[in-house]
Protein backbone atom coordinates (compact mmCIF):
# COMPACT_ATOMS: atom_id res chain seq x y z
CA UNK A 1 0.00 0.00 0.00
CA UNK A 2 1.37 3.36 -0.97
CA UNK A 3 2.09 5.89 1.79
CA UNK A 4 -0.35 8.46 0.33
CA UNK A 5 -3.19 5.94 0.26
CA UNK A 6 -2.40 4.87 3.80
CA UNK A 7 -2.35 8.50 5.04
CA UNK A 8 -5.63 9.25 3.24
CA UNK A 9 -7.35 6.26 4.86
CA UNK A 10 -5.87 7.09 8.26
CA UNK A 11 -7.03 10.73 8.11
CA UNK A 12 -10.46 9.63 6.84
CA UNK A 13 -10.93 7.31 9.81
CA UNK A 14 -9.80 9.99 12.27
CA UNK A 15 -12.13 12.58 10.72
CA UNK A 16 -15.06 10.15 10.78
CA UNK A 17 -14.40 9.32 14.45
CA UNK A 18 -14.21 12.98 15.50
CA UNK A 19 -17.34 13.87 13.51
CA UNK A 20 -19.26 10.95 14.95
CA UNK A 21 -18.19 11.83 18.51
CA UNK A 22 -19.05 15.50 18.02
CA UNK A 23 -22.54 14.95 16.64
CA UNK A 24 -23.17 12.09 19.04
CA UNK A 25 -22.50 14.57 21.83
CA UNK A 26 -25.04 17.02 20.41
CA UNK A 27 -27.61 14.24 20.01
CA UNK A 28 -27.27 13.41 23.68
CA UNK A 29 -27.19 17.03 24.77
CA UNK A 30 -30.28 18.13 22.87
CA UNK A 31 -32.22 14.86 22.91
CA UNK A 32 -31.64 14.07 19.26
CA UNK A 33 -33.44 10.99 17.99
CA UNK A 34 -32.06 8.20 15.99
CA UNK A 35 -31.47 5.73 18.79
CA UNK A 36 -35.06 5.35 19.86
CA UNK A 37 -34.14 5.16 23.53
CA UNK A 38 -34.35 7.93 26.06
CA UNK A 39 -32.17 8.39 29.07
CA UNK A 40 -34.01 8.62 32.35
CA UNK A 41 -33.06 11.55 34.48
CA UNK A 42 -32.11 10.52 37.97
CA UNK A 43 -32.60 12.79 40.91
CA UNK A 44 -30.49 12.86 44.04
CA UNK A 45 -32.07 11.88 47.31
CA UNK A 46 -33.24 14.85 49.35
CA UNK A 47 -30.76 16.16 51.90
CA UNK A 48 -33.36 16.45 54.66
CA UNK A 49 -34.93 13.65 56.67
CA UNK A 50 -38.41 13.89 55.16
CA UNK A 51 -37.96 10.93 52.79
CA UNK A 52 -36.58 8.68 55.54
CA UNK A 53 -39.32 9.69 57.97
CA UNK A 54 -42.02 8.86 55.44
CA UNK A 55 -40.42 5.43 54.82
CA UNK A 56 -40.20 4.82 58.58
CA UNK A 57 -43.78 5.91 59.23
CA UNK A 58 -45.08 3.83 56.30
CA UNK A 59 -43.31 0.63 57.37
CA UNK A 60 -45.51 -1.97 59.07
CA UNK A 61 -44.01 -3.74 62.07
CA UNK A 62 -45.82 -5.17 65.08
CA UNK A 63 -42.58 -5.68 67.03
CA UNK A 64 -39.53 -3.39 66.88
CA UNK A 65 -38.67 -1.44 63.74
CA UNK A 66 -34.91 -0.98 63.42
CA UNK A 67 -34.19 2.68 62.66
CA UNK A 68 -31.05 1.97 60.63
CA UNK A 69 -32.35 -0.76 58.35
CA UNK A 70 -36.15 -0.61 58.73
CA UNK A 71 -36.07 -4.32 59.60
CA UNK A 72 -38.80 -5.70 61.85
CA UNK A 73 -37.29 -7.70 64.75
CA UNK A 74 -38.37 -8.93 68.19
CA UNK A 75 -35.82 -6.90 70.17
CA UNK A 76 -33.69 -3.81 69.41
CA UNK A 77 -30.42 -5.73 69.78
CA UNK A 78 -31.58 -8.10 67.01
CA UNK A 79 -31.34 -5.32 64.40
CA UNK A 80 -28.99 -6.31 61.56
CA UNK A 81 -26.16 -4.14 60.35
CA UNK A 82 -27.00 -2.19 57.22
CA UNK A 83 -23.81 -3.32 55.45
CA UNK A 84 -23.21 -6.84 56.74
CA UNK A 85 -20.43 -7.57 54.26
CA UNK A 86 -18.24 -4.78 55.67
CA UNK A 87 -19.60 -4.42 59.23
CA UNK A 88 -19.62 -6.58 62.32
CA UNK A 89 -22.32 -6.36 64.95
CA UNK A 90 -21.24 -6.12 68.57
CA UNK A 91 -23.68 -6.48 71.43
CA UNK A 92 -22.73 -4.23 74.31
CA UNK A 93 -25.19 -5.61 76.83
CA UNK A 94 -28.52 -4.40 78.17
CA UNK A 95 -30.10 -4.72 74.71
CA UNK A 96 -27.63 -2.36 73.03
CA UNK A 97 -25.75 -3.29 69.89
CA UNK A 98 -23.56 -1.40 67.45
CA UNK A 99 -22.24 -2.03 63.97
CA UNK A 100 -18.55 -1.38 63.42
CA UNK A 101 -16.49 -1.46 60.25
CA UNK A 102 -14.46 -4.64 59.82
CA UNK A 103 -11.62 -2.41 58.64
CA UNK A 104 -9.69 -5.21 56.92
CA UNK A 105 -9.07 -7.11 60.15
CA UNK A 106 -9.37 -10.87 60.28
CA UNK A 107 -12.66 -12.50 61.38
CA UNK A 108 -13.69 -11.48 64.89
CA UNK A 109 -10.86 -8.96 65.31
CA UNK A 110 -13.23 -5.97 65.39
CA UNK A 111 -15.22 -7.51 68.24
CA UNK A 112 -12.01 -8.19 70.21
CA UNK A 113 -10.93 -4.55 69.78
CA UNK A 114 -14.34 -3.27 70.89
CA UNK A 115 -14.20 -5.47 74.00
CA UNK A 116 -10.67 -4.23 74.82
CA UNK A 117 -11.87 -0.64 74.40
CA UNK A 118 -14.85 -1.26 76.70
CA UNK A 119 -12.47 -2.56 79.37
CA UNK A 120 -10.20 0.46 78.92
CA UNK A 121 -7.29 -1.65 77.66
CA UNK A 122 -7.07 -0.13 74.21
Amino acid sequence: MELRTFMFLFISFITFGVTHAQFGFFDQMFGGGGGGHHQQQQQNVRSDAQWYQSQYEGAHCDKYLCPGTLSCVHFPHHCPCAWETVEEKAELGEGISICASKGGYKEGETLKKIELARKGLL
